[in-house]
């Protein structure tokens, strides 16, 4: 398969933002996703942890202490080249977080990977979070979160340097609206 015809779809954003509509958007379109998240999900399972944002956020910086920053990151690219290897030719990431991630990414993927930062104000991610019925977030968990993926995972980085950016302020209509004219302009969807 000619490396011209793959199409990768980082979706980078904060909590709350709406990464994951963006996903679902995508992946009800027959997509194949490759979920950064799943890795740290996993290990929390395997530590025979309750599945809460404590201790996800403790394995996934233990893990990427232990494991080097790029633990996540290497898992995926395998994953990835597994898909193309399976015939895929549109793959979209979940997850992306941190710029040692992006960094690995763009030297494995440099032409066929485009980033995609989901934004919302901070107050609507709250609110998101806090009425969301899987794992729901305080004010208190928000803020601390933000802070930890700002400061420890370096999450700032792909957000800041994204190809484009989705403002998801709106109802999940106008928001499939601008995302599908977006992943339609980047030939990723028909």
């Amino acid at each position: 398969m000619d490396k011209k015809d793959i199409k990768l779809v980082a979706i980078v954003g904060m909590c709350g933002s709406g990464k994951s509509t963006a996903v679902d958007y995508l992946t009800g379109r027959n997509i194949p996703k490759v979920y950064f998240g799943g890795v740290v999900l996993n290990a929390v399972k395997e530590a025979g942890l309750e599945i809460n944002p404590e201790n996800e956020k403790m394995i996934r910086e233990s893990l990427r202490e232990k494991e080097g920053k790029d633990f996540i990151v290497n898992r995926v690219v395998e994953s990835v080249k597994k898909l193309i290897e399976a015939g895929q030719k549109r793959i979209v990431l979940d997850g992306l977080y941190s710029w040692t991630e992006y960094k690995i990414l763009r030297k494995e993927f440099p032409n066929e990977m485009t980033v995609v930062a989901i934004v919302a104000p901070k107050a609507l991610r709250r609110k998101r979070l806090a009425e969301r019925p899987e794992r729901p977030f305080t004010a208190q968990q928000v803020a601390e979160r933000d802070q930890s993926e700002i400061e420890n995972l370096e999450k700032g980085g792909p957000i800041a340097i994204a190809d484009y950016y989705v403002d998801n302020s709106g109802t999940i209509k106008e928001f499939y609206e601008k995302f599908g004219e977006l992943m339609k302009e980047i030939k990723f969807i028909d």
